[in-house]
């Protein structure tokens, strides 16, 4: 049996990796597919895929083509989630700020530096029209620590999904200024080269498995109140969130969407230089 180490974010967008790993669905297969949290989100997945901690991540777009870029070697093999990701900007819940502009100068709580936090709050710094090397950051591991830094006045404000996050604007810890999107895809899937190498039947077996869970993901029963229940969501919240959310069930991911995504992270100056978009994508499908 193949040992596969795969990791993602604690939040509701992972949630049909649950599913299948309750079903025993990879084991029918003969992998043994181990499944770890990351709350501190891409940039930690990041580390874990250089350092051979996990096999499989889930993560950010951004995040991961800018690693790939310096030197992480794993390629994407799927769009994971197609649609945006809405980032909210928060700040604590009796800060002084009240709109967007007032954040030009404020620093900026991220979890680590090659985030989406982090890049995202760049993204936002451009469509404001700041200048970004003027930007401050405190690094803070986790959302615990966006919301232990916005407390203690450490940083002014943290940018972490909306949803995900709305339970700290429901009971009064965090208030959102305002939502900021992705121009891009958000999740996709990525593998360290050497497993690629070694188990890539095994890889495409673990995508068949996911790509057929997601695809019928949002016509389970009841699927709003199981999420709304697990990830402490309002109901309505969830329903919301699945409205405009949609998984990529299987599509390859295509050299012209990286070179895209590279020309708006050069514009955005989060990459210095694009590079050969078939450096970063492995295709899984002939």
């Amino acid at each position: 049996m193949t040992t596969l180490k795969v990791g993602g974010v604690p939040e509701h967008f992972n949630y049909p990796w649950y599913l299948t790993l309750k079903n025993k669905k990879f084991t029918k297969e003969n992998i043994n597919l181990r499944w770890q949290d990351f709350p501190g989100g891409t940039g930690q997945m990041c580390n874990a895929l250089r350092n051979g901690d996990v096999d499989i991540a889930i993560v950010l777009t951004e995040g991961i083509i800018k690693d790939i870029a310096n030197g992480n070697p794993s390629k994407i093999v799927q769009t994971y989630v197609q649609t945006p990701l809405i980032w909210g900007i928060y700040v604590g819940a009796k800060s002084k700020f009240i709109n967007i502009k007032d954040l030009e100068n404020a620093t900026i709580a991220i979890s680590r530096f090659g985030s989406g936090s982090h890049l995202m709050a760049i993204v936002n710094a451009y469509n404001q029209g700041w200048d970004i090397k003027n930007l401050k950051f405190k690094v803070v591991g986790t959302l615990q620590g966006g919301i232990d830094a916005l407390s203690n006045g450490d940083a002014d404000y943290f940018m972490w999904e909306h949803f995900t996050t709305k339970p700290l604007v429901d009971d009064g810890t965090f208030r959102r200024i305002e939502d900021c999107p992705t121009p891009w895809p958000c999740f996709v899937i990525a593998v360290r080269d050497e497993v690629l190498e070694n188990n890539f039947n095994d890889v495409k077996k673990v995508l068949d498995i996911i790509n057929q869970q997601t695809k019928d993901f949002k016509k389970i029963n009841n699927i709003d109140a199981i999420l709304a229940k697990r990830y402490n969501q309002q109901l309505e919240d969830i329903q919301k969130w699945l409205k405009i959310t949609d998984w990529n069930a299987g599509k390859p991911i295509t050299k012209n969407l990286i070179t895209r995504i590279q020309n708006k992270m050069i514009q955005f100056n989060v990459i210095e230089e694009k590079k050969n978009s078939s450096r970063f994508i492995k295709k899984m499908y002939f």
